[in-house]
């Protein structure tokens, strides 16, 4: 059965098991709507904008980089077994304004993101990308609490 509500869901994950659920719960919508998922990983690279630029620094950025590959490689695996469409993209910059823009410049109709489920001091002083993402987005966005 396909829907005109989700032709194309955006999963988004950190490689971290506190996507684990919000990639299953991605991935099962787009099963039973018939959608094509994107699936993005975003280097912040703004965490490493005042380290030198150097040989150290490039072998880290390499190394993230194969981490969101194979973060991303998890969904793309989960999507052959499910009969799901899915296109992986590593990114780079601030996580909230990366996945937005992604959303916005392919059309996405769903973002999908987990979460801790953080609320008050811990928000504020670890931020969350979640809470940027929901302040940011004009699109619809599903967060799973992990």
């Amino acid at each position: 059965m396909e829907s005109e509500l989700y032709n194309k869901i955006l999963i988004a994950t950190d490689g971290s098991d506190n996507t684990k659920k919000a990639i299953r719960y991605g991935m099962e919508l787009a099963r039973i709507a018939g959608a094509d998922v994107y699936a993005v990983y975003v280097l912040d690279s703004g965490a490493f904008a005042s380290l030198p630029v150097d040989a150290a620094w490039e072998n880290m950025y390499e190394l993230l980089r194969t981490e969101g590959r194979e973060a991303l490689k998890i969904i793309e695996d989960m999507g052959a077994e499910s009969g799901v469409p899915v296109e992986c993209s590593v990114l780079d910059g601030h996580p909230a304004h990366e996945i937005v823009y992604y959303a916005e410049e392919n059309n996405i109709d769903l973002i999908v993101i987990g979460t801790l489920g953080k609320t008050g001091l811990d928000r504020i002083l670890l931020g969350s990308v979640a809470t940027a993402i929901i302040h940011r987005s004009t699109i619809p966005v599903m967060v799973i609490h992990a």
